[in-house]
């Protein structure tokens, strides 16, 4: 069996994320069973779904493992899946749709990952025990959006002090709320994780015109934020183990 894996993402027009997409790609084609990898977008920029499809089936391979690299499993994943699907009865390659990155354990490895670095980057030796972590989200009107990310919390709660939610915009709390939560709950250090796929404009801009003067409203001394989950390389591993979901189910 001849598989091709083809990522299709959201879409964004920073340079950063293509360059993170093509490096995730080589991850997964050196671990990977794959006669090749590439990505696509859903939006924003090319190469698009129709683009990314025409060029994978130009390659010699009898299946095609096609993964929704979103973090939700919102409205975006069922465009993305809804869009590829109508190119399947051009061709006799077999397409199998993963899950999206939501609702498994290494994606909770990945955000302790992250935390780890941070601390570590900081010179922080407490325990977890003793550390506060808030996780900030996109935020989405899709109620599974909630529920993916409350996975995320519950399954960390064990492992730190305190750990709590909030949102960039659309869902409550805000960041504004989630930092006074956190202020109320008095940390000795609290890591602030960007739940974001890339270093988009969310990250780079969007998030910091909110957080930013939060803390410096808040009695925080010592908050330190991670960098995108994204750029974790165990990022490969959760989409292989995605999709050896559905190729050992087919």
């Amino acid at each position: 069996m001849k598989r091709g894996l083809l990522i299709i993402d959201r879409g964004s027009r920073e340079r950063e994320a293509s360059e993170e997409l093509e490096t995730i790609c080589a991850g997964i084609k050196s671990k990977g069973d794959y006669v090749f990898t590439d990505y696509c977008f859903l939006e924003v920029e090319p190469p698009f779904i129709e683009d990314g499809i025409s060029k994978c089936l130009k390659e010699d391979i009898d299946s095609l493992t096609i993964v929704p690299y979103f973090l939700y499993p919102g409205k975006k994943v069922k465009i993305a899946v809804t869009d590829t699907m109508k190119l399947q009865k051009d061709t006799q390659v077999k397409f199998l749709i993963t899950k999206p990155m939501s609702m498994h354990k290494t994606l909770v490895d990945i955000v302790e990952n992250r935390i780890a670095t941070t601390l570590k980057e900081n010179n922080v030796t407490l325990p977890n025990k003793d550390v506060d972590v808030m996780i900030i989200g996109h935020g989405s009107k899709d109620p599974n959006a909630q529920m993916s990310l409350n996975y995320i919390v519950d399954e960390l709660k064990n492992s730190y002090r305190n750990v709590s939610r909030c949102w960039l915009e659309i869902e409550q709390p805000d960041i504004f709320e989630g930092i006074k939560k956190c202020e109320k709950d008095q940390p000795k250090v609290l890591v602030i994780v960007f739940y974001f796929l890339h270093e988009g404009a969310h990250v780079k801009t969007d998030i910091n015109n909110d957080l930013i003067p939060a803390l410096k409203d808040s009695n925080l001394k010592d908050a330190f934020i991670t960098k995108h989950i994204g750029i974790d390389k165990k990022i490969i591993d959760l989409i292989i183990e995605r999709a050896k979901e559905v190729e050992d189910a087919n």
